[in-house]
């Protein structure tokens, strides 16, 4: 799968925004059915939802994600149910704090694949940090069945702590490098930075993009269309950028046919199959970004 630069939200009931969400220009969308829609609209959310991706064919552009329940509810196998089908590219579990959970979701895509006559294993899963217990959790989450990636709750998470994040984010900095450096550990793509709620701050957006993105994180989470264009720039690879990919690509495939698993490349960069799988993620982003403006 190719890494994506902007996952839009959109409250699962909210029946005129679905209708909007996916032209908005956002790489992926994720279709909420957690904290934006009340407990009492829960029921209609997961129909409209269902409605939304019955509508796509499989393999559209943006991917459609769902934020499903937490597991400790007694509400994300129904959320489930709902969302799984041709169109939907995965789902995102929020408050994910214990990889114990992941294993019963796991076996509920797997009866919901089938159910549809999906291939198993077509749903992916990404697990949102949201608190203390979580980021303890990271390495066995990112480790878990099906799980794509991590993502960053920034703001639940400094509520769970006491923090008070300013400008420049510092307060969550070694949080956010753990999640990164647990992501590489497990061997998943680079965790999803967090939402940016100040949609009047523009310069703010971009300078905490930037920063997320030379921590190791690549994409990021938003909550309005206008915030999708300075994500994009950060997050679109620059042509050196492509170079050093197809560098280590290259490496990579002359040392398996030479049937070393890792090596360094000409410059001294250590270069395994994670690494590689990386760089090959970076060129289909930047290849698949072509063609879109071949197509305009």
């Amino acid at each position: 799968m190719a890494l994506l630069r902007s996952y839009l939200f959109a409250p699962g009931n909210d029946e005129k925004l679905l209708d909007k969400v996916f032209a908005a220009g956002a790489d992926a969308v994720v279709l909420d059915l957690e904290d934006a829609v009340p407990p009492a609209e829960k029921a209609r959310a997961r129909e409209l939802v269902r409605r939304a991706l019955t509508g796509r064919a499989p393999g559209s552009r943006p991917e459609a994600w769902v934020r499903i329940n937490a597991l400790e509810s007694q509400e994300w196998r129904e959320d489930v149910e709902a969302a799984v089908g041709p169109a939907l590219t995965g789902v995102r579990v929020p408050k994910a704090d214990s990889a114990a959970g992941l294993g019963l979701l796991a076996e509920a895509l797997a009866q919901a694949e089938a159910k549809r006559g999906l291939p198993a294993g077509s749903v992916a899963v990404a697990c949102t940090i949201e608190s203390a217990a979580g980021v303890l959790a990271a390495r066995e989450l990112a480790g878990g069945p099906r799980v794509r990636h991590l993502t960053f709750g920034a703001a639940d998470y400094a509520a769970d702590v006491g923090a008070d994040p300013g400008p420049l984010e510092l307060e969550t900095l070694a949080v956010r490098s753990h999640l990164v450096t647990a992501s590489r550990a497990a061997g998943i793509d680079p965790p999803v930075a967090s939402v940016f709620t100040r949609l009047d701050d523009e310069e703010g957006l971009r300078r905490g993009t930037e920063a997320a993105r030379r921590l190791g994180f690549f994409g990021r989470s938003v909550i309005h269309p206008r915030q999708i264009a300075v994500v994009h720039e950060v997050f679109t690879p620059r042509p050196e950028e492509v170079r050093r990919a197809e560098e280590l690509v290259k490496t990579f495939e002359a040392g398996t046919a030479a049937g070393s698993g890792a090596l360094a490349t000409p410059n001294g960069r250590f270069v395994d199959a994670a690494v590689a799988r990386r760089a090959r993620a970076i060129l289909e982003l930047a290849r698949s970004l072509a063609e879109r403006e071949q197509v305009r």
